[in-house]
């Protein structure tokens, strides 16, 4: 074991799902019978251990550095090993513990020059024998190389055996990953002292949490062990499939979401608690999460910085002004401004509707309410972003305008980059070990030796080592999602919940012809929607579907994790997942960053102050709506693909270019010069001009206005009863009465007579007088005005004609 100074962090709180009964973390006792022994008895049960290739030289040195530690330890104080061991400052050393009995060898005049090799094998005997059981933070620090295999073989062999067993029978041959997951066993069983059997996943997941807080590196393989330890049956037939299941707290509580801001005051904590139970029932997990940070941390919290002792909703002038002057700012923990705040705004808003909610909910509830209504301290004139949307819309349409006419460059770089990758790891694979090989670049790389399923290789030009597997499949990912985000225009989130039951077949009903359709689950506005599977769309999901199945007949079924509403899903056939190690991981919101920045460092694309481009995923859903749009694509319908309740969303997401204005509207003139005769455009004769003004006389008939375009002839023949454009005048309802009841006189007589032909045209102008009589009725009782009668244009009209005629 190496060693090397360590800096003891303090222990963060470990945070979980709740657990299942009789899964919680065990504690560690305080005392235990192995570190009650005596010292003769401890070296003699553990140097008669039976250790893993035991040699006379070895069982010497562990002697020797037994006998060591046990000196060392006898003289620290403390009535059993673990209390001498935890007062000796070794667990604060970390790697560094062996110059502590050094030290001490040295003070009673015992150094030697084989002391550290001494104490470091001495050591495996005093954890083999569970004499002292070290904190994570002392045993996550020490090299596990043999230290832990030698745990292994006197601690439980039998249910290390059994672990090791259910490894080979998933099929796996990675000797790394068996190692790392025994190695997580082994230090579990360190801790907590019993068997493998009795390890819990509260055990399991306060492990990974002390990995995360004194380990930096990582493995793929990390919670494979949690797996070996299911199927072991250790955690009973109920347990979650995955940790991480366990691990990730999940949604919490509005209580909880409200003690994490830290407010002293009990009375407003439990308003704020009651008001937030309220909202949970109609906004979603991360809006409430929102509305928590805004109103207990921004608002309430930091008042009660600024005055403390403050109890009351009822602020004045003062105490309001300096508040919304903080919020407007982000500021550091020393409390210095740092940036404006971009979303100040949505903090007021939350803050004005918390106040108006309880005035509002007092009126229902006063005993509950009723004593904390106050004036709002937020203004209407806080809460108008209108300036702040326009200028956000203004950036991103210049965005839009700056990424659109790179994006063929973009869909070259990434496919280029693919293939270029595929070419590098199938090279990598022939190559034989330490020999050299050259990549489509041009670059010449030396394949490293090693019995790992990755292809690694040097470059010699830069001495960095190179995974090839993690780079081909980074570019297949990236050129995946561009090419399946600029066909769809889908949501990132959309696009990461696509399934192989996505899928679905429509035939169309005049031709017969199958389409390939794609089922998008519902996202933002939990609404489903369908979109065409084009040829080029079609191509890329199949490359998805192949490489998943990695050969199998079915796709893996994953599990994938919200990150916004901290939920889990049931186990699906997702398109975006890949092999994580030994086991099947859907992929992230963050790993997909992660492949398009990559792709986009490696294309060189630069922007027109020659920085390099950006595309964040929501941009290629923005370039679709601008291309389709531009394209000739009815916005109705680009809504519709878009999944967007209104039109206006869509026409939002659309960046117009100024010379679109000129050329729609030219377009416009031009379509609309071409459907009217060229002579229209002209100046009107004198004749025309009275025939166009005596339109107006004529349309006044004896029911009302006949509002029939002008050059029109009447469709109806005069029959302004039955007219649909008849706009009836109330003065005349006793004329339209008249008519009403002689049209009843003459179906009686047409019934009488057997005129049924005339029995049905009379029912039909019948229909229609009694619907102008409705419509006369409603003008009446809504308008009140006096009628002025049609105005007449010719007196008007010729004075216009004689003043120009003077002129």
């Amino acid at each position: 074991m190496t060693t090397e100074t360590v800096t003891a962090r303090p222990s963060a709180p470990v945070r979980h799902a709740p657990l299942p009964p009789g899964q919680e973390i065990r504690e560690v006792p305080t005392s235990w019978w192995q570190t009650e022994e005596s010292r003769e008895k401890v070296l003699e049960r553990t140097l008669a251990l039976p250790f893993t290739a035991d040699t006379d030289t070895n069982q010497r040195t562990r002697r020797r550095g037994l006998i060591k530690l046990l000196d060392w330890l006898e003289d620290q104080p403390g009535r059993t090993w673990q209390e001498r061991w935890t007062a000796s400052g070794a667990e604060e050393a970390g790697r560094e513990w062996p110059r502590l009995p050094m030290q001490w060898l040295a003070e009673h005049q015992r150094a030697r020059k084989y002391d550290r090799a001494d104490l470091c094998c001495g050591m495996i005997p005093l954890l083999g024998g569970q004499v002292v059981r070290p904190a994570y933070r002392w045993l996550l620090r020490q090299r596990p190389s043999q230290l832990l295999a030698h745990i292994r073989s006197v601690t439980d062999p039998d249910g290390f055996a059994a672990l090791k067993d259910r490894y080979t029978a998933t099929g796996h041959t990675g000797a790394n990953d068996c190692n790392n997951a025994l190695n997580r066993v082994t230090w579990i069983v360190t801790r907590k002292g019993s068997t493998v059997h009795d390890v819990t996943i509260g055990d399991c997941v306060e492990l990974q949490h002390a990995i995360g807080e004194h380990q930096t590196n990582g493995h793929h393989g990390k919670h494979l062990f949690y797996q070996l330890l299911a199927r072991l049956g250790a955690f009973g037939p109920d347990a979650p499939a995955r940790l991480k299941t366990v691990m990730l707290p999940g949604q919490l509580t509005p209580a909880a979401l409200v003690d994490r801001q830290g407010i002293t005051c009990t009375a407003i904590r439990d308003l704020l608690v009651d008001y937030l139970t309220e909202r949970a029932v109609d906004v979603d997990y991360t809006t409430l999460e929102d509305m928590a940070r805004s109103l207990a941390g921004l608002f309430w919290r930091d008042m009660e910085k600024h005055h403390p002792g403050i109890d009351s909703l009822r602020l004045d002038a003062d105490t309001v002004t300096a508040w919304r002057e903080r919020v407007r700012m982000v500021r550091d923990r020393h409390g210095i401004p740092i940036r404006p705040r971009v979303n100040a705004h949505t903090v007021f808003s939350w803050v004005r509707a918390f106040y108006q909610d309880l005035a509002r909910w007092a009126a229902e509830e006063p005993a509950r309410w009723g004593p904390w209504v106050a004036p709002c301290p937020v203004r209407d004139s806080d809460t108008d972003h209108t300036k702040n949307r326009a200028r956000r819309k203004a950036a991103m349409d210049q965005r839009t305008r700056t990424l659109l006419p790179a994006l063929p460059a973009l869909v070259k770089a990434v496919e280029r980059q693919l293939k270029d990758a595929q070419t590098c790891l199938a090279t990598g694979r022939e190559t034989t070990a330490e020999a050299s090989f050259t990549t489509p670049a041009g670059e010449t790389l030396l394949r490293r030796a090693g019995v790992s399923s990755r292809v690694y290789a040097d470059d010699p030009a830069t001495g960095r080592r190179r995974d090839l597997t993690v780079e081909e499949e980074r570019a297949f990912w990236a050129w995946a999602i561009v090419e399946v985000l600029r066909h769809t225009g889908m949501r990132i989130e959309e696009a990461l919940e696509l399934t192989h039951d996505s899928f679905v077949a429509y035939q169309l009903p005049t031709t017969g012809e199958i389409v390939p359709m794609l089922q998008v689950a519902p996202s933002k506005l939990d609404q489903e929607r369908l979109l065409l599977v084009s040829p080029e769309l079609g191509e890329v999901l199949t490359a998805i579907i192949h490489r998943v199945r990695r050969g199998q007949q079915a796709m893996p079924l994953v599990a994938a994790y919200d990150s916004l509403e901290r939920l889990w899903s049931a186990p699906m056939p997702f398109l975006f997942q890949r092999r994580c190690g030994p086991e099947d991981r859907a992929i992230p919101r963050n790993y997909i960053y992660t492949c398009l920045n990559d792709a986009l460092s490696a294309s060189g694309l630069t922007g027109p102050a020659n920085e390099q481009l950006r595309y964040a995923p929501h941009v290629f859903r923005r370039i679709f709506v601008t291309d389709a749009l531009r394209s000739g694509l009815p916005p109705h319908i680009a809504a519709r693909i878009c999944g967007h309740r209104t039109v206006d969303t869509t026409l939002g997401y659309a960046a117009i270019y100024p010379e679109d204005v000129i050329n729609h509207h030219r377009s416009f003139i031009a379509r609309r010069r071409s459907l009217r005769p060229s002579e229209e455009y002209r100046e009107p004769t004198a004749q025309e001009w009275q025939d166009f003004l005596a339109h107006f006389e004529l349309r006044k008939v004896a029911l009302g206005v006949c509002a029939r375009d002008f050059g029109t002839p009447c469709v109806h023949e005069h029959a302004c009863i039955r007219c649909p454009v008849l706009r009836p005048d109330p003065e005349q309802g006793p004329r339209l009465e008249e008519i009403h009841a002689n049209l009843l006189d003459r179906l009686q007589e047409a019934k009488e007579q057997g005129w049924l032909g005339e029995v049905t045209a009379i029912e039909a102008s019948l229909a229609a007088a009694e619907q102008k009589l409705a419509a006369m009725r409603d003008l009446a009782a809504r308008h009140t005005t006096v009628h002025l009668g049609m105005p007449d244009f010719r007196t008007s009209a010729g004075r216009l004609t004689g003043s120009s005629d003077s002129g």
